[in-house]
């Protein structure tokens, strides 16, 4: 499974090549899908590009992406775009179109709650579990975590050099098969392709885009999502056959 992360909190200081409107969303993700993409991760955006919970923006995202492409599509509930616990919970609650499956940071204020009103309404569950946080321990304690989609490890660290070793730790704190969910292991920025060839050498899902990195393995600038998930899933391939 190779995910794409159409846009993440990126606004439109980080250029015109990141999908902000729902569509220029389905756009990219169409064209995602057909680089070979097999799931989709959206951060909706308000007509200022903030990210959004809002029912109508996240409905409006959904449906535009929904009318290019038959793969999942998920959305963020990050605590940035609503930093009220009790408020971003109401969010949840009022949607009126469900995506497929939506991630929870583990680390955040209310993420438990959050997690099984998604789960209520049967909308799958990534659990975000971030490097340098406790949010591998407490998802190992949750009663929840039998119960989620899949495990998002990702590894908040952006060294090229050291990012390897923050996603191997991060791991073992998780363990290999976390409540027995499948994992997702993705970087970001500087960390974001040694990551992704760490993910292929273990053959755990990843995914890529322009949330995650601007640039293509060899530095260039990335001009689409579609670029980035073509060369990670050359970059994954050969991961995985040299392991």
């Amino acid at each position: 499974m190779v995910q794409v992360c159409l846009n993440g909190p990126r606004g439109a200081a980080d250029g015109a090549v990141v999908p902000l409107t729902p569509e220029a969303l389905a756009e990219s993700a169409a064209a995602a899908v057909a680089a070979g993409a097999t799931d989709i991760h959206v951060h909706p955006k308000t007509p200022c590009g903030g990210d959004s919970l809002s029912p109508r923006v996240l409905a409006t995202t959904l449906e535009a992406i929904r009318a290019r492409v038959s793969v999942p599509v998920g959305v963020t509930t990050g605590a940035w775009a609503e930093p009220d616990p009790v408020a971003r919970l109401e969010r949840i609650r009022s949607w009126t179109v469900l995506p497929d499956h939506a991630s929870v940071n583990w680390h955040e204020p209310g993420a438990e709650e959050l997690a099984a009103a998604l789960i209520d309404r049967g909308v799958g569950v990534e659990a975000g579990i971030w490097s340098g946080t406790d949010g591998a321990a407490r998802f190992a304690k949750s009663p929840l975590g039998p119960g989620v989609l899949r495990v998002l490890a990702e590894v908040t660290d952006t060294s090229p050099d050291t990012a390897q070793d923050t996603a191997r730790a991060l791991l073992s704190d998780l363990g290999t098969a976390p409540h027995g969910r499948p994992v997702l292991l993705h970087g970001e920025d500087g960390g974001a392709w040694p990551v992704l060839r760490l993910a292929g050498r273990l053959g755990l899902a990843t995914r890529i885009g322009l949330e995650d990195t601007l640039l293509l393995p060899d530095g260039e600038p990335a001009l689409s999502n579609a670029r980035l998930v073509a060369a990670g899933l050359v970059q994954y391939g050969s991961a995985r056959r040299s392991s």
